[in-house]
């Protein structure tokens, strides 16, 4: 069974809720750059700290940072037998890293999920998020223009992936629990 699994897709389509049923059915740990983030800035690591600065600047924390969080990670305990990551690699760059490091440990990916899904039907559903939770800041012009970035970055790294075999696309839209079915069955097949 697949145990090293990167799970991308487009804001919306529901890469968090999915992450944490994966995580419960493979019994291995979701693995989010946020997460890891606010837990080295909560921890006052050394790492965290120097986050922390980029973070309040409102910039992106550098790769080489990011990196090292990743790493530190990937070695705890609950990581050695597979992890599903949310949020990393997120550039061409982080893909050769994260290589690097599994390359060490003696292992390699296993597959990349993509949630595909319509982006006008992910539009209206972060409309409705952003108005329930009162994100008055998510426009759909907003909204529209993160969905640009995202296949502007992304497209880079779903291409290296399907060279390498290891892309399965699954379409993130419908009932959670046929979605979670949908990710199964590729990791299976």
């Amino acid at each position: 069974m697949t145990k090293r699994i990167i799970l991308i897709g487009p804001p919306g389509a529901g890469k968090g809720t999915q992450a944490a049923k994966l995580s419960s059915t493979l019994s291995i740990p979701a693995i989010s750059t946020g997460d890891i983030f606010r837990a080295n800035v909560k921890g006052e690591t050394e790492l965290g700290k120097k986050a922390k600065r980029y973070m309040d600047a409102g910039e992106y924390v550098p790769d080489e940072v990011t990196n090292s969080m990743v790493a530190d990670r990937l070695q705890q305990d609950d990581a050695k037998e597979g992890f599903l990551l949310d949020g990393y690699p997120r550039t061409e760059a982080q893909v050769n890293e994260l290589d690097k490091m599994l390359e060490a440990a003696g292992h390699s990916l296993d597959a990349v999920v993509e949630l595909t899904a319509d982006t006008d039907e992910i539009v209206g559903r972060l409309l409705a998020r952003a108005q329930t939770e009162g994100r008055s800041d998510d426009t759909e012009d907003v909204i529209r223009h993160r969905m640009d970035v995202y296949e502007e970055q992304t497209q880079p790294l779903t291409d290296i992936y399907r060279r390498r075999g290891l892309l399965r696309q699954v379409d993130g839209l419908g009932e959670i629990d046929a979605i979670t079915e949908r990710i199964m069955k590729v990791l299976e097949g």
